[in-house]
């Protein structure tokens, strides 16, 4: 695929480099020469002015472009970007930073396909790297909802048990399920669970604590209560 992104920062560049190391084209936007020169020196494609404006993107061309990425730090080149990009049948992200009121942020997602927030997946990074062990937060869906990739362990009271044998609580769903060393894929009733075999949970936070005791057993307990909230 080929993607535009609109920032050639932190945030901008990262997304950059993954992309590109996975095998898409990727053309930066970016105002600052010094930014500019950085990404260049990266052997990236790059067009220098305001991505917030056409005839600059137009130099991009948007036209064969998959996706277009505004996330630059100012809120106004990225949804000015993003009008562009929706001119031109682009997948469009939103990138914001501040916590905006609900009202606002359901504003800018009515406008585009996805609004991002870099400090709220950096903070999903770090509270991974708190917890530890067998659990590792995905991502925070809502104000109550999290998906969480747990890990089988030899603690676990669901070793050695299929898919269709287990019973989690009312307010947790399997999203995907990956057997040790192997890609996630759809759950199917009939995979058995072994140590190192993962499995991706969207649950309340309230139940979490119930899904770790069942999926992983005892030896977290620590972990989960960070995660929760749990004294």
């Amino acid at each position: 695929m080929r993607f535009v992104i609109i920032g050639s920062g932190r945030v901008g560049l990262r997304t950059a480099r993954v992309l590109r190391e996975e095998g898409h084209e990727v053309t930066l936007v970016e105002r600052d020469a010094n930014k500019v020169e950085r990404a260049r020196n990266d052997d990236f494609e790059v067009v220098e002015g305001d991505g917030g404006r056409e005839e600059i993107l137009n130099r991009a061309d948007l036209e064969s472009a998959d996706a277009l990425g505004a996330l630059t730090g100012n809120l106004n080149v990225n949804l000015a970007a993003c009008m562009v990009g929706k001119h031109y049948d682009c997948r469009t992200v939103l990138r914001i930073d501040e916590d905006y009121r609900e009202d606002i942020y359901r504003k800018f997602a009515s406008d585009v396909d996805e609004v991002v927030y870099p400090e709220r997946l950096g903070a999903i990074g770090a509270k991974n790297a708190l917890l530890g062990g067998n659990i590792r937060a995905i991502a925070d869906i809502a104000q109550s909802l999290q998906v969480v990739e747990l890990t089988i362990t030899d603690e676990s009271p669901v070793k050695g048990y299929s898919i269709s044998e287990l019973s989690l609580p009312a307010d947790s769903r399997i999203l995907a399920f990956g057997k040790a060393d192997e890609p996630m894929d759809i759950p199917l009733s009939d995979d058995s669970l072994e140590v190192g075999d993962r499995l991706a949970v969207l649950a309340d936070f309230e139940v979490l604590e119930d899904v770790r005791q069942i999926l992983v057993g005892d030896a977290s307990r620590a972990s989960a209560q960070a995660m929760t909230g749990g004294n």
